[in-house]
């Protein structure tokens, strides 16, 4: 078993190991978003929840903007000038934004925060695909993920004992955060060390996002897929308190259980699976053991146990679907366009956190939680047969079978 693990994490670059490091600490500091409606609502701030819901949707929007300019200017100016900038530009805004009362100027810098914020993930992609070797990015992307829980969970406690003696402690942690992970880029990933990297390579026939249908038709799936995954993280607490009248304590425990699956299986599993099939196939597997867990809230009888058992089958989706949907959209790139693939990409993911936690409690909210499910399973069931359509495409232009 210890020589599993050892040869799960062998092998990669000094670099990804480094960039994973850096986003774990960018990622323990994560704490405004998660509390920011609490923070609206509260008394010293006196706002509504509507209004504090229109914030979070602003921060959605910049996230989409962020996403289209981080891959536009990835490829134009390369991932290490990119991720620097906005490390460093986000942690300054997160401080501002803590020092704001206005509403339209919480408004205001949230949205540019949100843009500078997002606009660091395409340049992040960009640099684990340049880090890292075609037979173990799958890995390297692993490793991010990995960095990215660890994360959350560390920011999420200490942003909830900050919040507890000052909410403004938390836009000050948050930009401190970013401002480390900037000097830590800086001083152990310094522009030299990206040199002879693809990023600076140039290519014959550019091939972006824009045209590539099959990678369209990828990011359709891939909303539709995430819409439906983010339910676990905004309807499905509420269906879990209401429904099986569970206590807080135990819906903490089933949210953790996802994150300690994930650390403790994640690059095994990967390790295993990486180059034996094609990305699509265990993509389509992952997204509808998803479906299939939404639609066992339906079938079995409602217990702790049915809920812990469908949180593991999901867990496990997300173990088979979300690494390889990071190898897949590297493998249709070329290093000129490399950043505006990733750029397409995060936009995918915001818009489905966007449209999906409010689409499920619409649903919810005039139909119930068991239409919610039957929709949700058959919506991933829907995205499953698209990734798996997509597959039997077969290659078109320069694109290698194997990558498909």
């Amino acid at each position: 078993m210890l020589a599993l693990y050892r040869d799960a994490y062998s092998g990669l670059s000094k670099q990804t190991w480094l960039l994973s490091a850096v986003m774990l600490v960018n990622r323990s500091g994560t704490m405004v978003i998660p509390f920011m409606t609490i923070y609206l609502t509260q008394p010293s701030m006196g706002y509504s929840i509507g209004q504090a819901g229109a914030v979070v949707g602003v921060f959605g929007l910049g996230a989409v903007c962020g996403g289209f300019l981080g891959g536009r200017m990835t490829d134009r100016f390369g991932f290490h000038k990119v991720q620097l900038v906005t490390l460093t530009g986000g942690g300054f805004l997160f401080m501002l934004l803590g020092e704001m009362t206005s509403y339209p100027l919480i408004c205001v810098c949230t949205f540019l925060l949100s843009v500078v914020n997002e606009a660091f993930r395409p340049a992040n992609s960009t640099a684990i695909a340049a880090y890292s070797k075609e037979e173990n990015r799958t890995r390297s992307y692993s490793l991010n993920r990995l960095a990215i829980n660890l994360g959350w969970a560390v920011g999420g406690a200490i942003g909830g004992i900050l919040a507890s003696i000052n909410y403004h402690l938390l836009f000050w942690v948050d930009g401190g955060t970013n401002l480390v992970a900037a000097l830590l880029i800086r001083y152990f990933l310094g522009a030299a060390s990206t040199k002879g990297h693809p990023e600076t390579a140039k290519a014959d026939a550019v091939q972006t996002p824009y045209r590539d249908r099959i990678y369209l038709g990828f990011i359709f799936c891939t909303i539709l897929f995430g819409a439906c995954f983010f339910q676990l993280f905004s309807v499905l607490p509420v269906y879990y308190k209401q429904t099986l009248h569970l206590p807080e304590y135990m819906i903490g425990l089933l949210m953790t259980m996802n994150g300690l699956i994930i650390a403790f299986f994640e690059m095994i599993l990967v390790f295993r699976l990486e180059g034996r099939r094609e990305n699509l196939h265990y993509i389509f597997y992952g997204t509808a053991l998803v479906g299939i867990s939404y639609f066992l809230l339906n079938i079995l009888p409602l217990s702790l146990g049915v809920a812990f058992f469908c949180m593991v089958l999901t867990t496990i989706g997300e173990i088979l679907s979300m690494p390889f949907m990071n190898s897949f959209w590297v493998s249709r790139t070329t290093a000129a366009t490399r950043g505006q693939y990733a750029g397409l990409y995060t936009i995918a993911w915001s818009t489905a956190q966007v449209v999906g936690p409010a689409g499920g409690a619409e649903i919810a909210g005039h139909a119930g939680f068991r239409p919610l499910w039957w929709v949700v399973g058959g919506t991933c069931f829907l995205a499953a047969m698209g990734f798996r359509r997509l597959r039997q495409s077969g290659p078109q232009g320069r694109w290698p079978k194997a990558n498909h």
